[in-house]
């Protein structure tokens, strides 16, 4: 009986061995398949004023605390997208609200006090209206003493529209910042019209409830929510040690803090290849993802895994993107 015991006991630990041996060859980077080329830069806003995280809220107007200006940009404009793919940015993400003649303004707020000279809410607005606003009236960066764009941005909040059609080949990645269901709808209506072509170019994220019916109208449309994000993380938790992808892995849009990268299956070789392989794109982002932190510095880029080839979020891609100029 004692020897019975002891062949079960070395069998179970022959059986550990041999399960952490294949979890570590089937994860490790070393072994994985060689990534070449440079990594996807997405220009969060284009090139935009950035301004201190530090004491940040949902409800802080970013627009009082822009630094010293170093470029004469605005964030979300035609301007703006042009500089940041002049810079060298693979993708540029924008904002859009809805207006109240079922359009898309491509503007970051709910409401218009914080960076132009209009009140009330965007969706009180037709595109029109929204057009005669100045959207560099109320940035400062000394606390009112100066406001050194006001007057330049009458007329740059652009629609949706507008810049599909300044940017017709370039990929786009488009931020929904309410969390109605109704404007899933209207966005599916609007990009149901895209060619499939186009709408391998484009992703969108945002609330739940829009994201959810884009991902059910448009399927081909890569989406992400937090939903999605959190469904996609934990199954892949679950099950991708095996090498195995999830559904909810699949046809998406992943925006990982780096701080948390490294937990993943794979990281990073293996499980970029694993997205790539499952048309999913990867984008790490600084911080712990709970606002908009991007790599703007030679020090924060630094941070990522060496020959990194995976999306990088920044706010400066004129900083960041000549670091891999020839």
């Amino acid at each position: 009986m004692k020897q019975l015991i002891n062949l079960r006991k070395r069998k179970m630990v022959w059986a550990l061995i041999l399960l952490i041996a294949f979890v570590y060859l089937n994860n490790t980077s070393l072994l994985a398949e060689h990534r070449s080329g440079e990594p996807v830069l997405l220009a969060h806003r284009g090139l935009a004023q950035t301004f201190s995280m530090e004491g940040i809220t949902n409800a802080t107007n970013t627009a009082r605390r822009i630094y010293p200006p170093e470029h004469p940009f605005l964030e979300n404009t035609i301007p703006s997208m042009e500089a940041a793919f002049q810079a060298g940015a693979d993708i540029v993400e924008l904002d859009i609200q809805s207006t109240r003649d079922g359009q898309f303004a491509v503007f970051h707020d709910a409401t218009l006090e914080y960076r132009t000279d209009g009140s009330g809410s965007v969706k009180d607005y037709t595109m029109s209206e929204l057009k005669r606003l100045d959207v560099g009236c109320n940035y400062t960066a000394d606390q009112g003493k100066t406001f050194p764009f006001r007057g330049q941005g009458v007329g740059l909040m652009p629609s949706l529209q507008e810049v599909m059609n300044r940017f017709p080949d370039r990929s786009l990645l488009i931020h929904i910042k309410t969390n109605e269901a109704q404007d899933g709808e209207l966005l599916a209506e609007y990009l149901g019209r895209q060619s499939d072509a186009r709408l391998k170019q484009l992703a969108v994220y945002g609330g739940d409830k829009p994201v959810a019916v884009l991902q059910q109208r448009l399927p081909r449309l890569r989406v992400m929510s937090m939903a999605t994000l959190k469904k996609a993380l934990l199954s892949y938790a679950a099950v991708g040690w095996t090498g195995y992808v999830p559904d909810s892995c699949r046809n998406t849009e992943l925006h990982i803090p780096l701080k948390y990268a490294s937990f993943l299956w794979g990281w990073p070789d293996r499980f970029l290849n694993r997205m790539d392989r499952v048309n999913t794109r990867v984008i790490v982002v600084a911080g712990d993802g709970k606002f908009s932190e991007g790599f703007d510095t030679l020090d924060d880029i630094k941070l990522l895994p060496d020959n990194y080839t995976g999306g990088i979020w920044t706010n400066r891609i004129d900083r960041i993107a000549p670091l891999w100029a020839n």
